[in-house]
């Protein structure tokens, strides 16, 4: 395997042959357990949006809005981040055959540090700068497009768009600045 093949090129720097053996054997056997938790932490994060955006609904919106309804609406619009994989594995396939493992770390499709580049850069930097790309911005706008259908009613002066975006910005966008904030702390902190 291809990714096998760079992960142990990685490694050789630091770790003896025998060493990347018995860590390559030991990932291999509990495997299942990452197919295990990618759906949990999906959750999690779909939990935690859900709510965040249940609190912004409270406070801008007259319409009485269910959690169900919200969570739905992060389902629905987390389906953007499809994309990103797909984009990524075209890339990589088709595009820059030949790259390392910080190549793969670090590629975030139509993001602002594809048009930095991470070379030369502060390591607390990175993460902003993916965060910081056009699946990003179609997440907030369909987010903004669901909550707007649900939270607008007749007495809303506007478009429903208008107040969903209001409630995005001022929900999830805080959290998610907020989030990034601390990713950067730690980042410096730890690099």
């Amino acid at each position: 395997m291809e990714n096998e093949k760079l992960f142990i090129l990685f490694l050789s720097e630091k770790l003896s042959l025998k060493q990347i053996e018995d860590f390559l054997t030991f990932q291999k056997k509990w495997q299942w357990v990452s197919y295990l938790t990618i759906p949990i932490l999906l959750l999690i994060k779909t939990t935690l949006i859900s709510s965040v955006l249940y609190a912004g609904a409270f406070f801008y919106s007259k319409a009485s809005i269910t959690f169900k309804q919200l969570f739905d609406a992060v389902i629905k619009a987390e389906f953007v981040f499809v994309g990103v994989g797909i984009l990524k594995i075209i890339w990589f396939y088709f595009f820059q055959t030949n790259y390392t493992l910080e190549d793969l770390q670090y590629f975030y499709p139509l993001s602002a540090l594809n048009i930095v580049g991470y070379k030369g850069l502060d390591a607390w930097f990175i993460y902003p700068l993916q965060v910081l790309n056009l699946f990003e911005l179609a997440y907030w706008l369909l987010l903004a497009y669901f909550i707007g259908k649900l939270a607008f009613t007749e007495k809303d002066k506007g478009k429903p768009m208008d107040l969903g975006f209001k409630i995005v910005a001022s929900s999830y966008g805080s959290a998610l600045l907020l989030w990034v904030v601390v990713v950067m702390f730690f980042t410096l902190n730890y690099s």
